[in-house]
């Protein structure tokens, strides 16, 4: 067993209010600014789920990025108004919807992706490849731990 003594009580603290997601957010955030790309991560993160499955309902993607449904209709509605995305009722189920990308969103990808890869090697400078080995697996096990 782990000593709970051990810990950078800190650290564990800015893990669970999210402080490193937040600043990691907010670097990504003023890279997409400074590329002209006019997307918040929130939106990447639904992008990136479109961009390998497109047409999957809005329920699949909440899912998939742990939001509430009130969070994703918002977040749906932005992305629709910047012509991101479109909704298309379900031919199955006119009750669910489908989210498809547009032309716009689907261009969107080489260059976000680019600065995304460019925004993660910024905030790994310095982290070692043995030691980020080691962080996947530590927090691969506190989230199979903790979720549910």
């Amino acid at each position: 067993m782990v000593d709970p003594y051990k810990f950078d009580i800190r650290l564990i603290f800015a893990i669970l209010n999210g402080k490193v997601s937040a600043s990691i957010n907010r670097k990504l955030s003023r890279n997409f600014r400074l590329n002209g790309l006019e997307i918040t991560p929130e939106q990447w993160t639904v992008l990136i789920y479109l961009w390998e499955r497109d047409g999957v309902t809005q329920q699949e993607l909440c899912n998939a990025t742990y939001k509430d449904k009130p969070s994703m209709t918002r977040l749906i509605d932005n992305m629709e108004r910047q012509h991101l995305v479109v909704r298309i009722s379900d031919a199955s189920d006119r009750r669910a919807n489908r989210i498809h990308l547009t032309k716009e969103g689907k261009k969107l990808e080489p260059e976000t992706r680019r600065v995304a890869e460019q925004t993660l090697q910024e905030a790994l400078e310095g982290v070692t490849p043995q030691a980020l080995d080691v962080s996947q697996e530590v927090l691969r096990a506190i989230f199979q731990n903790t979720k549910g």
